[in-house]
Formats: C-alpha cells, sequence, structure tokens
C-alpha cells in the first residue's frame, strides 16, 4: 500500500537536482504541456504571472481568473494560450460562478494552481464573517477545488498546487477560534494559521484523491522581490519578524535571501510539472524539492509537523465543510 505523508513520513529530499537559485526556466525544460488545461489563481501578477507564463510557453492553455480584469489585461497582454475570467476569492459565489462555467465547458483540469493569497492585512471578513486571511489563503481553494473536482477527476493524473509559505510556522490552526471573535486579532498568527491550513488540506486531499489520480501539493516559493503580496504590510510588522532594522529598511542577511520572481515559482512549477513526484503526494515543498521537517523550536527552512498532523488534518476537512457549507465528497 503507498505511505502516506501523514505526520510527515515523506518529508525527505529526493535530491532533484536544482537549488535555490535555479528559475522556473531550468526546472520546466523538455516537459511538453501540449493539450493540458491550468488554472492559476493570481496568475497576473508576481510569480503567479511567471506561473502562467511558463505554463503557457510549455503549451498548455492556462486560464487566470482575476478580480480585476482591466489590471489582468495589460499585465497578461501578448502572451497565448492564456483565457481570463472574473474571480473574487473573498466572493464565495463569484467562486462558484466561475466554477461553474469552467465545468460547463467539458474539459478536463489537469492542473490547479492555488497561487492568490494575502499577507499581513488588518481585520477584515467577508459576507460570511470569515476572517480575510483564512477565507481567501486557504477556505477559497478548499472551495474552488471541491468545486471543480469532477473535472479533476476527468484528467486522469491532475495535481492540484497550494502556494502556501514558511508563515505557516508563525501559528498553528486555532480550531477554538479560527475567525477571531474571542480573541485579539493579530494579523501574523491570521496569516500563519491560514497557511498552516493549507498545508493539511493538501495532505488530506491527497490522501482522498490519490485512487483517482488526483495528487496535491504543498510549497513555500522563498522571500520573493518585486511582488505586491505584502503591499498593506506595516513596517513594524516587518520589524517584528526580525526583517527590518530600525530604520524600516531591510537586514542585509535577509535581503541576500531574497529570490528574484523566475527563482519564485521554481517550486511551483516543479510541483506542478516534476516526473519525480508521479507516485509521491501529500509533500511539502521548497527550493524544487521535497523539504525536511522544521525544528520545532524556531521559524526555520522546512514545514512543521502541526501543518502534516493526520488528527488536525480530518479535523480542519470537517470545519472546512461546515464553514463553507460544502460536502466535499472525494469520490
Amino acid at each position: 500500500m503507498e505511505k502516506t505523508n501523514y505526520n510527515g513520513a515523506l518529508q525527505t529530499p529526493l535530491g532533484s537536482g536544482f537549488v535555490k537559485t535555479s528559475t522556473s526556466t531550468d526546472v520546466i525544460k523538455g516537459i511538453d504541456l501540449t493539450g493540458k488545461i491550468a488554472i492559476v489563481t493570481g496568475g497576473y501578477t508576481g510569480i503567479g504571472l511567471e506561473t502562467t507564463k511558463t505554463l503557457a510557453a510549455a503549451g498548455a492553455t492556462v486560464i487566470v481568473p482575476a478580480r480585476s480584469l482591466e489590471k489582468a489585461q495589460q499585465n497578461l497582454a501578448g502572451i497565448t494560450n492564456v483565457e481570463l475570467e472574473e474571480m473574487d476569492l473573498m466572493d464565495h459565489t463569484s467562486i462558484d460562478r466561475f466554477a461553474e462555467k469552467f465545468l460547463a465547458s467539458g474539459r478536463a483540469l489537469h492542473l490547479l494552481i492555488h497561487n492568490a493569497g494575502i499577507m499581513f492585512v488588518p481585520l477584515r471578513r467577508d459576507s460570511r464573517g470569515i476572517e480575510s486571511q483564512l477565507a481567501t489563503n486557504y477556505l477559497a481553494p478548499f472551495q474552488l477545488t471541491a468545486r471543480l473536482w469532477s473535472a479533476l477527476k476527468k484528467a486522469n493524473g491532475a495535481r492540484v498546487v497550494n502556494v502556501s509559505s514558511l508563515g505557516h510556522q508563525f501559528a498553528p490552526f486555532n480550531f477554538e477560534d479560527p475567525n477571531f471573535e474571542n480573541r485579539t486579532y493579530e494579523t501574523l498568527a491570521g496569516y500563519g494559521q491560514s497557511k498552516t491550513a493549507l498545508n493539511l488540506f493538501s495532505l488530506e486531499l491527497d490522501n482522498r484523491a490519490r485512487t483517482h489520480n488526483v495528487r496535491a501539493y504543498a510549497l513555500h516559493p522563498g522571500n520573493i522581490m518585486g511582488t505586491e503580496l505584502a503591499r498593506e504590510a506595516s513596517v513594524e510588522t516587518f520589524q517584528q519578524l526580525g526583517l527590518f532594522d530600525e530604520k524600516g529598511e531591510f537586514l542585509p542577511e535577509f535581503a541576500a535571501s531574497l529570490k528574484t520572481i523566475p527563482q519564485g515559482t521554481v517550486t511551483t512549477i516543479w510541483c506542478a510539472t516534476s516526473p519525480l513526484l508521479n507516485t509521491i503526494g501529500g509533500v511539502y515543498c521548497e527550493d524544487a524539492d521535497i523539504a525536511e521537517l522544521a525544528s520545532d523550536q524556531e521559524v526555520s527552512a522546512g514545514v512543521k509537523r502541526y501543518s502534516l498532523d493526520e488528527a488536525n488534518a480530518k479535523q480542519l476537512w470537517t470545519l472546512s465543510e461546515k464553514l463553507t457549507g460544502i460536502t466535499f465528497d472525494v469520490n
């Protein structure tokens, strides 16, 4: 029987041959995606845009759902094999409309890449009262995957790729009060638990979906310069993380660790296309390889055990169905 990654059983690097400075061009070399259909959320800015470009250049048809169609049209101009659709991850009815339109096309879905996200924002809630980082970074991917499940099965070899973050180490998932209704809102904790949730979802989805030849992965893209992700973050937040000095400038050691956008896209592309992962799923990856387990004591490279815990993963699936009102029956 194939081994699962519950509790980090498969969190051992494979020796992919890629390194921190590898780029998406390096990873996609020799891979032909002609005839494949991909959906990339947030696929019109930052590493999402680079993901779209890379997959499209390899022959895939890439569908990019966007909240801002005008901005997406400008950023995607001149790129072939791209379709643009409207969707707002903070609006659960918008997610349903997008999914219904895709399913009506009758196409299989080979790659579902949950790239879009928000980080370090003030307290906001969606129309259901759900905290915005949890709603956008986790519940939206859960809902979209559930709604597109039949198309993923139809592909007979689909992958769901969830762009998580080292930031999952900021906080485990708080099952008692995930929406900060009875505790003080802390943006780092909100971001951390949303990414922990994404890791747990990848783990549980892979376990449930692999019999249908659908595999799931979570990944840390690296610390990347030139994206819009942290546009609402305060200087104080970065100082709290130990990334800025008292003048509000990057510390030299952090600046030296920053990746370019093509370098920051490498693990997404690797998870989406690498033959090394054909029989492995539910793992958390970084630098185009499976990551090691992280230390329990501090923020470091790798993945925390609590975000690969079997009981947490199953509990979160049940809670996610409750919060979204969706029964995600993988059969």
